[in-house]
């Protein structure tokens, strides 16, 4: 059964949702700071760099191994992600015959599954590793903070969750919507639509 999606959020999510999208353009605005201050923002990317001619004369500290604002930049795009999405569903949801458990659960997922992979097999890895290492869910700041693979493993299982929560709601079950929610919760913040569709609006 395929559910058939609204364009509506509850009052204080649509709020949030806003904030979401205004929240991710200030956080690329201090992350382009970052480029201004200092020769290499990202050590994990050396070759994005501005010549020193383009450079203002001051540097940024860093914490561990990020410019002050490149940090703040990257948490904040960790935290309005989620918020992000629902705004990304309120508008094109209803345009499309995707049902809300595509957008809420299945999206959430498979954006998991993509990050998961670059971080464990793209990402090039700055050492020592550190505990200020940005990640969308808490199970993937786990492998981040630590390269330990088990951690990883969890995050892969964590999004095979979402998936198979995903399928379940297709029935339109309330077994799916449990399994939504438990995804939503170990998937924090990213996980935060699932547990929008949890819901009982969407029932």
């Amino acid at each position: 059964m395929v559910e058939r999606a609204t364009d509506s959020l509850p009052a204080r999510l649509d709020a949030a949702a806003d904030l979401g999208v205004t929240a991710l353009a200030v956080g690329t605005l201090l992350g382009l700071v970052a480029f201004l201050t200092n020769p290499v923002p990202d050590p994990s990317f050396p070759w994005a760099t501005l010549p020193a001619s383009l450079r203002l004369p001051v540097t940024q500290p860093r914490i561990e191994h990020w410019p002050v604002t490149y940090t703040v930049a990257i948490w904040t795009w960790v935290f309005a992600l989620p918020f992000a999405l629902l705004a990304v569903y309120r508008r094109y949801a209803s345009r499309t015959p995707l049902g809300p458990n595509a957008w809420l659960v299945a999206l959430p997922a498979c954006l998991m599954v993509a990050l998961t992979t670059y971080c464990r097999f793209f990402w090039p890895k700055l050492h020592p590793p550190t505990w200020n290492a940005p990640s969308y869910t808490l199970v993937c700041w786990g492998y981040c903070s630590s390269y330990v693979p088990a951690w990883s493993n969890l995050a892969y299982a964590v999004a095979a969750l979402g998936v198979v929560a995903f399928l379940a709601t297709r029935s339109n079950g309330e077994h799916g919507r449990r399994l939504a929610a438990a995804f939503g919760v170990l998937a924090l913040p990213l996980g935060l639509p699932a547990l929008v569709y949890a819901l009982p609006r969407y029932r």
